[in-house]
Formats: structure tokens, C-alpha cells, sequence
């Protein structure tokens, strides 16, 4: 009985994402004595929000069975219209969110129409977009961004509140109970998962599959925005290259926390951990001073293994 209950709990994937979370912390302090410091902890956490907040996007086109690659340089355009809008102004902070929501939602809106639409491969159309994203923004600031975060912006994402709690994680708290109640105690969590188990029997059924896929890539590049503009108070200024390991950290995040790379199956609790775990890992590979290029081998090596598994998986 022992066994079989071992068994079952170990077959829910967002169970074992969790277990490997708590063996890897273990593991960080036994290789680095003092990685478990509440101060070390905090500023993990503080990293993770800004993964974890952009791949909520992410994690709803992968349960649909698409993908969004224009996540990265979206969250770059945001982050370079935000810091030129506010120029260290308070006063401009609100009217900078404005703005880069404004043009999330143009951004969701060219994926979607492509995707849904006109039928391209998200693969190829969220690809495709980014590209023209990144090439607007080097045209735009001409390869010198100029501007920086409103003092407020940078005290909510940049330090910690109450001795240890930064402001991004908790607004990263709030973001995950709303994803996680969209996707499991609303009719549209059942839509969306629904879509990416069968699309064809979805329609079939009644759904508006149509609607569901724009959705969820306009969600995907409004939530990026919003990413860009919360790295500002983090970084204090704006960077081109601020969102360019975002695409591979958010389809890790959700790989590794247990959703199917082929949509259908997962959900946010898991890929919360995702995103501890990748920021922790790429925080130890620092540590033991391996480069960034050899940090982006292990991330790819972690998606293709998992994406392996997951396709067995569903094969079964």
C-alpha cells in the first residue's frame, strides 16, 4: 500500500518538481555552506519573481500546445520604453505602464491574428515577431537606451520590504493566485486545457477554440510587458539585452514544473518552482564560475531531457 501511494504521488509531476526543489537546496548548502542564508534566499526569490511573473504567459500558450518566443525581446522594448518614459519621475511611472501594456496588447494581438488566423506555426510567427520586435527597438534607441526607473519603481523591485520580503515577490504571489485560479476553478482554465489536449474534439464540443489561442497569446505578451517594465526597478536602468535569456528561462520554468511541452497537462504551481529552480541553479553555476554560455548548455540539456520524458510520457 506503502508503494502504491509512493507510486501515485510520484506520477503528479508538480509533486516531484517540488521534491527536486528541496534535494537541490539541500545540495546547495552541503557543496556552498551559508547558500541557505535568509539574505542569499531573499535575493533568489527576488530573481525568481521576474522569471516566474513572465512565464505565466508562457505557461498558458504551452498548455494550449503553442509557444511564444517573443517573449524575450518584448520584455527588452518594454523595458526601454518604461525607463525612457520615466526619466527617474515618479509622476511618469504610472504613464510608462501605460504604455508598454499598450503595446503588449499590439504585440498579442499580431501573435494571435498569425496563430489563430492566418494558421502559422507559433513556433514561427512568436519567432518572427520577436525579431521585428528586436529590430524596431535598435532602430528606436539607435543602440543607446537612454532613461532610468522612478525611485518608487525601484524600492517596490529593487530592495526588500520589512527587512526581507521584496515588493516583486509579493506582487509575483498575487499573480500566481490569479493564474493558478484562472487555470483550474474558472471555465476558462477548463478551455484553455481542453485545447491543448484536442483541439479538433474542443471545437467540436462547443468551445471556441479560436478565442481561446488569441487569448492566451495576447495574456503571454501583456504579461511580458509588464515583465519589461518591473525589470526597470530592478536593474535601475534600461538594457538591450535585459530580456534575451528570457525565452529559454520560461519554457524551462514551465517544462521543469511539470507541463507538457505538447500543452494539455501542468499548470502554474508547478512551474513557480520551475522558476526557483532555474534561478537557483543559474545562481550556483555562478557561484562555482562557470560562464554564461555554459549556463545556457545546461538550461537547453534540462528542456531536451524533459521534453523527452514528457513526450514518452504521453505516448503511454
Amino acid at each position: 500500500m506503502v508503494k502504491k501511494l509512493c507510486s501515485k504521488y510520484l506520477e503528479n509531476s508538480q509533486i516531484v518538481v517540488y521534491l527536486i526543489l528541496i534535494l537541490l537546496l539541500v545540495l546547495a548548502q552541503i557543496l556552498s555552506p551559508g547558500y541557505l542564508n535568509p539574505t542569499h534566499m531573499a535575493g533568489i526569490l527576488r530573481l525568481a519573481s521576474f522569471m516566474g511573473i513572465a512565464a505565466i504567459g508562457q505557461n498558458l500558450t504551452i498548455l494550449t500546445g503553442g509557444i511564444d518566443l517573443s517573449i524575450a525581446n518584448t520584455i527588452t522594448f518594454a523595458n526601454v520604453i518604461a525607463a525612457q518614459i520615466m526619466m527617474g519621475r515618479d509622476s511618469s511611472m504610472l504613464p510608462a505602464l501605460l504604455a508598454v501594456i499598450v503595446m503588449g496588447i499590439v504585440v498579442g494581438l499580431i501573435n494571435g491574428t498569425g496563430v489563430y488566423w492566418l494558421k502559422i506555426p507559433p513556433f514561427i510567427m512568436t519567432l518572427g515577431v520577436g525579431t521585428v520586435i528586436q529590430g524596431i527597438f535598435l532602430i528606436y534607441t539607435k543602440g543607446a537606451p537612454k532613461g532610468n526607473a522612478a525611485p518608487l519603481l525601484r524600492s517596490i523591485c529593487g530592495q526588500s520590504m520589512y527587512g526581507i520580503v521584496s515588493g516583486i515577490v509579493l506582487i509575483w504571489a498575487v499573480l500566481a493566485v490569479i493564474a493558478i485560479v484562472l487555470l483550474h476553478k474558472t471555465p476558462y482554465g477548463r478551455k484553455l486545457y481542453s485545447v491543448g489536449i484536442n483541439e479538433e474534439a474542443s471545437r467540436f464540443s462547443g468551445i471556441n477554440t479560436g478565442r481561446v489561442t488569441f487569448s492566451v497569446y495576447l495574456i503571454s505578451a501583456v504579461i511580458a510587458a509588464v515583465s519589461g517594465f518591473l525589470l526597470v526597478g530592478y536593474t535601475g536602468t534600461s538594457f538591450l539585452d535585459v530580456g534575451t535569456s528570457y525565452n529559454t528561462k520560461t519554457i524551462a520554468a514551465v517544462v521543469i514544473g511539470g507541463t507538457a511541452i505538447t500543452g494539455g497537462k501542468g499548470g502554474y504551481l508547478g512551474t513557480i518552482a520551475g522558476a526557483v529552480i532555474m534561478t537557483i541553479l543559474d545562481d550556483f553555476l555562478t557561484i562555482v564560475s562557470i560562464p554564461d554560455a555554459g549556463r545556457q548548455v545546461v538550461q537547453g540539456i534540462i528542456i531536451i531531457l524533459l521534453v523527452l520524458v514528457y513526450s514518452r510520457e504521453k505516448k503511454k
